[in-house]
């Protein structure tokens, strides 16, 4: 078996890039929200995966935000150490730089550790 290391999937998400494609209606102004239910990283203390649901909202400026380039992004933090306020901020973010939305809001919402459950809300514009 020929099989190339690293696996497409990995060399994908290792070259994540955040893409946007052109709003196609600038008319209204409307909303769009994604959620991605399958987010890990890791503790910066213990090396531990940490687990987590995203919750982006935005409103679109001129540019949109491409939803597979979003999922290689996002899958790029899975062996990064990065505290729960960090990776929050660091992803709005960089979200922001790609798309300049209106305004945008993610929601971290980290599965319960030792008793703990962390939610981490941070927003971009009004």
């Amino acid at each position: 078996m020929n099989t190339k290391q690293p696996l497409y999937g990995e060399r994908a998400i290792s070259e994540a890039e955040l893409i946007c494609f052109e709003n196609p209606n600038l008319v209204r102004p409307y909303e769009i929200s994604i959620e991605l239910p399958e987010f890990t990283c890791k503790c910066p203390f213990s090396g531990y995966p940490d687990f987590a649901v995203l919750r982006l909202i935005y409103e679109p400026g001129l540019k949109i935000l491409e939803l597979k380039s979003i999922k290689f992004y996002i899958n790029s933090y899975r062996e990064k150490k990065i505290s729960h306020e960090e990776v929050a901020n660091r992803i709005l973010d960089d979200l922001v730089e790609a798309c300049e939305p209106n305004w945008m809001k993610l929601e971290v919402d980290f599965n319960p550790r030792g008793n703990v459950h962390t939610v981490i809300r941070v927003s971009h514009g009004k």
